[in-house]
């Protein structure tokens, strides 16, 4: 079988060929398109599998990070987004696409079109752009895309990458659903390690988290950058690895469907 992946773009978003090409290393069709060319023709989404909200600053991240792509796509393309998920299919949301979803409501979900939202990523801690690589720890098997226990290291690059709930039973919610899906450790593997490891003072270490399907996962580190062995940033000094770390989560949305 073949897997098709829908990546959408905007104004604004530059990770859109880096995550083309994470998902045709993974073994996935990509089909790249503006959102105006899917609000005129949805029906494309009913040839994908996979639906991608890439990085990057979308609309000049004006008024809040994604907020103005998040009313576009909810307004816009709401009833086709939700049977989209319904229809058993996979979403990711990276970075500026993790906030995107947390906005329209599609994270942590159930989601309608009218749906309140109840997560935000707002400003980092350190009150500036953080472009470093951090570890992260899957700390649920909930996501196709991830599995329990393993480990990743990526870059995260973002001014606004703080996760936080509305209200403790939100958070409380997640955890107990098994919806946090990465979380900040330190190089051993823990929580709880503060700054840097954790780089915007996320609630409970939260790096990433899935709705309550597990199909739709939002995260802030960049799988894409780091694809290849040689973009890891120590590769010279201890040797390429096999593959970079992030090209497990693409070809294990892939595989979902494979």
């Amino acid at each position: 079988m073949t897997v098709h992946t829908l990546i959408i773009r905007t104004a604004g978003t530059n990770c859109d060929e880096e995550t083309r090409f994470a998902f045709e290393q993974a073994g996935s069709e990509v089909i790249l398109l503006h959102i105006n060319r899917v609000i005129e023709n949805p029906t494309v989404l009913d040839r994908a599998q996979i639906l991608a909200l890439p990085g990057g600053f979308s609309y000049g991240d004006d008024i809040a990070a994604g907020r103005i792509h998040a009313n576009e796509l909810r307004t816009k393309l709401g009833d086709r987004l939700e049977q989209f998920v319904d229809d058993g299919k996979l979403v990711i949301g990276i970075c500026n696409g993790f906030q995107i979803l947390a906005k329209t409501g599609l994270l942590p979900g159930p989601f309608a079109p009218d749906a309140e939202q109840t997560v935000t990523l707002t400003h980092n801690n350190s009150n500036q752009f953080e472009d470093r690589w951090v570890h992260l720890r899957a700390d649920s098997d909930k996501s196709p895309f991830v599995r329990k226990g393993q480990t990743l290291y990526l870059p995260v690059a973002h001014g606004e990458g703080k996760f936080v709930a509305r209200d403790r039973r939100t958070l409380d919610d997640l955890k107990g659903n098994g919806q946090v899906v990465l979380r900040y450790v330190d190089s051993d593997g823990n929580t709880g390690a503060g700054y840097p490891a954790n780089p915007n003072g996320s609630a409970d270490d939260i790096a990433g988290i899935c709705d309550v399907t597990g199909r739709v996962l939002g995260l802030m580190p960049h799988p894409e950058r780091h694809i290849l062995p040689t973009q890891h940033p120590r590769w010279t000094r201890e040797g390429p690895a096999d593959v970079g770390d992030g090209l497990q989560m693409f070809r294990n949305a892939v595989d979902y469907f494979a």
